[in-house]
């Protein structure tokens, strides 16, 4: 078995012959060339693909993110912004030597940690902290609209219908929406007090996904209060970032949103809906579970070199002032300086 390691971009495999879709070390979402050129244009940041082969057949896939910035250091991320990465392969001793060699790079490029986001644990005598305080949250879905209407409880069905009293739109559409989307995202961000990504990644996913990722926006009298982005791959419909403005939260405007991404999913033929991970008991957990969302494993692995990742978490307690003081800023300067550091952040 041979490792080459090449560096993006560069041609992504034709592993969709060669690996399963599933197994010990599956196919995940975040294994999608589309991702690989989108993070890419928008962070700005290397990225490493790491390929197992016997002779000329491709027996796993590792792809990498050098994420490094002057604020909190250099890390080794498979894959940020999104909720999935780490390996792709054939057979736990094919896992097992691309992450030899994810951890050799970790150590050549002095990186504080390799993460990689994995949703079943992979065995490795290098991991030395695994983090599944997550879960993700998935919906199947039927065949049609009206089956999904059928399988609401009341309460949630009347939800939507408030929403209706407000005289709310929903559109969708790609590049068209990209201003109003990031209008409410960046808003949002300040609130949360989290650096906001740059605009550049949005509209990197658009135009590489080529049709299979789109935003939807809820307007009320032709301003946009809620936005989300959707993306669309092999039978999947998922959320990356989805925002309300809070003071319109009266309106359930992201009820209204979330039932429109629903249908949307159906009409594409995605057999499942992709919510995102949260916090087992947390707010977003019941928002997202309330819609009939089913919890799942995710088993985010490192291997750490330097520090505690755990200080790079929002709840972590020398963060807490920075964020207090991050929702104090206009959002203007949020816009302006938040993506030179989060950018910065695995």
């Amino acid at each position: 078995m041979e490792i080459q390691r090449s560096t993006w971009p560069c041609q992504w495999p034709s592993a969709e012959t060669t690996l399963p879709a599933d197994g010990d070390c599956p196919r995940l979402a975040g294994h999608d060339p589309g991702w690989m050129a989108s993070l890419a244009d928008g962070f700005g940041h290397r990225i490493y693909l790491l390929e197992a082969k016997d002779g000329a057949t491709v027996t796993g896939v590792l792809p990498l993110v050098f994420v490094k910035g002057p604020l909190f250091g250099r890390f080794l991320v498979s894959l940020p912004y999104l909720n999935t990465g780490g390996v792709w392969a054939a057979s736990h001793s094919v896992a097992t030597r691309l992450i030899d060699h994810a951890c050799e790079l970790a150590d050549e490029l002095d990186v504080k940690y390799l993460e990689l986001r994995h949703e079943l644990p992979v065995e490795h005598e290098k991991f030395n902290l695994v983090r599944t305080d997550k879960k993700h949250l998935r919906l199947s879905l039927p065949a049609t609209d009206e089956e999904l209407e059928k399988s609401f409880k009341s309460k949630l069905r009347s939800q939507i219908r408030k929403a209706g009293e407000h005289e709310l739109n929903v559109s969708f559409a790609g590049m068209s929406l990209l201003d109003e989307f990031y209008a409410v995202f960046a808003r949002n961000m300040r609130d949360l007090g989290t650096p906001v990504f740059s605009k550049s990644l949005f509209r990197a996913i658009i135009e590489h996904f080529e049709g299979d990722a789109e935003f939807c926006a809820v307007s009320k009298a032709g301003q946009t209060i809620a936005s989300g982005l959707l993306v669309h791959r092999r039978g999947c419909s998922e959320v990356p970032s989805a925002s309300c403005l809070r003071e319109f939260n009266r309106t359930n405007a992201n009820m209204l949103m979330y039932r429109h991404l629903l249908r949307r999913a159906i009409e594409r033929s995605s057999h499942t809906f992709d919510f995102g991970r949260s916090s087992e008991g947390s707010g977003t957990f019941k928002f997202k579970t309330q819609w009939g969302a089913k919890p799942f494993p995710a088993c985010w692995q490192y291997y750490v070199r330097h520090g505690d990742p755990n200080d790079m978490r929002p709840d972590s307690g020398g963060n807490q002032r920075l964020i207090q003081t991050w929702q104090r800023l206009p959002v203007w300067v949020t816009r302006c300086i938040g993506p030179s550091i989060v950018r910065g952040i695995p």
